[in-house]
């Protein structure tokens, strides 16, 4: 089973609100989920206030091979729990042949 760590989303309409879970991959973004590690608060005043997670659990799944989402990183990596990863370099992607005309 591959599993992510993600966020799902709990806040009600115009006030969001999400928790960081592991889920399996292919569950929806609200669906099942294995374990929920902490949750996160986009909206609050402090940022010591945004921002709550279990370091132990998060290691130990990380540890376990859960691959976090690029949110979820970027908010580990605040956290202090990973180490910032240096941005892939991306390859520009090669331009599409020019279609040849149908007779």
């Amino acid at each position: 089973m591959a599993t992510r760590i993600r966020l799902r989303r709990v806040g009600r309409k115009g006030v969001p609100l999400y928790r960081i879970v592991v889920a399996d991959k292919e569950s929806p973004r609200d669906g099942r989920f294995v374990a929920t590690l902490g949750t996160y608060n986009p909206r609050a005043e402090q940022n010591q206030d945004k921002m709550t997670v279990d370091a132990e659990a998060a290691k130990a799944w990380l540890a376990k091979g859960a691959t976090p989402t690029d949110t979820v990183r970027a908010l580990l990596e605040k956290a202090g729990l990973i180490a910032a990863l240096p941005k892939a370099a991306v390859a520009p992607k090669a331009p599409k042949a020019a279609a040849t005309p149908k007779a």
